[in-house]
């Protein structure tokens, strides 16, 4: 049972929840159990539905600290997440001779600074400067606890 908004009451969270929902949920109580938790690896997909850019850099935030004492694996459409990640991978659907790949690219240097300013749209200056501010923006959130 769980009561999301404040005055909502106690509901089932099968019933009330979404994918994004649970799994920001979990993310929840995975940061406050971190210590006791022996699971040495977590994945969070879906973890971004629902939620905007200044929400995502509190989830990336919490991801990372979690990721400080877990493997965590994160699947995300939301640049303000995927600029807390240790690694960045994309991953792309392509058709050949009629069937259906996966390709799985890891990303770092400029390859990343690429990828963040097309997850936020048309690549162009604008997209650039943003990807670079929410870089920088995460690199001061997460320096003072490394």
């Amino acid at each position: 049972m769980i009561a999301p908004n404040p005055g909502a009451g106690l509901k089932p969270l099968a019933k009330i929840a979404s994918g994004g929902e649970t799994s920001r949920l979990m993310l929840g109580l995975k940061n406050v159990l971190a210590s006791a938790d022996e699971v040495p690896s977590l994945i969070f997909d879906e973890i971004d539905q629902g939620i905007g850019g200044r929400v995502g850099m509190v989830v990336g935030h919490k991801l990372w600290n979690l990721s400080r004492t877990h493997q965590v694996f994160c699947v995300t459409h939301l640049p303000q997440l995927a600029v807390f990640g240790d690694q960045h991978y994309q991953v792309q659907k392509l058709i050949d001779n009629g069937r259906t790949l996966t390709r799985v690219e890891s990303l770092d240097g400029d390859a990343r600074l690429l990828e963040l300013p097309q997850m936020l749209g048309e690549v162009g200056e604008g997209t650039l400067r943003s990807a670079h501010e929410l870089l920088q923006i995460a690199r001061q959130m997460t320096k003072e606890k490394k």
